[in-house]
């Protein structure tokens, strides 16, 4: 072979090396950034259900002294039940005009109430997990525990990666996506915590969000 032409071949083969590491090298950068953007897509849109679902659960717990457990009988509240509209006014009784009293003017639903003002908001549909395929439903549990010897009603909804991260996103194969859901979960095991998002807890008193507290 003509030493030329052969250093030239050399040239060719080297320069596409070359292209092909620094194509990995790239992708070796973009995909962990890829991957943390899609994640953090999927759960702004999971939380703002279990936002939704921690405001359905105060005001059946303000209605009824307890939590629900049964999505079903949430919804149906939610759509049906009326909570009172209160004013303060001055006390009639009240010469020096200094005190007031609550004053009931009328009555709402709890879905107007707390959603009313969400455009093409489903109640139907706060118990669906975001991104599930096939669709899936939160955990929901409630519980009564003793703090002090006093029973406290607690509840607690979540729903793992596996369930929102189900479905690779457009710039993964479902084997690097499910490796990437897999570190993911095991980072977070490591550290005993929770791998998904969840709001409530059934060992404690709060109505936190476990994204809240990181």
């Amino acid at each position: 072979m003509n030493p030329k032409l052969k250093s030239i071949l050399i040239n060719i083969v080297l320069f596409a090396v070359v292209v092909f590491l620094a194509i990995k090298v790239v992708q070796s950068i973009k995909a962990p950034i890829d991957f943390g953007n899609e994640k953090s897509l999927r759960e702004a849109q999971v939380v703002q259900h279990l936002k939704d679902i921690r405001d359905a659960e105060i005001q059946y717990k303000q209605a009824h002294n307890k939590y629900c457990s049964n999505f079903d009988t949430l919804i149906d509240f939610c759509k049906n039940y009326e909570i009172p509209i209160i004013m303060m006014v001055p006390d009639p009784e009240d010469t020096t005009f200094s005190k007031t009293i609550n004053d009931t003017i009328g009555y709402v639903k709890v879905l107007d109430s707390l959603f009313g003002k969400r455009e093409g908001f489903n109640i139907q549909e706060i118990c669906n997990v975001p991104f599930s395929d096939p669709v899936a439903q939160f955990e929901i549990h409630d519980s009564i525990i003793k703090r002090g010897g006093i029973s406290v009603p607690v509840f607690e909804a979540k729903t793992p990666f596996e369930v929102y991260l189900a479905k690779p996103g457009d710039k993964f194969t479902e084997k690097e996506w499910k490796t990437r859901v897999d570190n993911a979960k095991a980072e977070l095991e490591q550290l005993d915590k929770y791998a998904g998002l969840k709001v409530g807890s059934l060992e404690e008193a709060s109505t936190d969000g476990n994204w809240e507290k990181l």
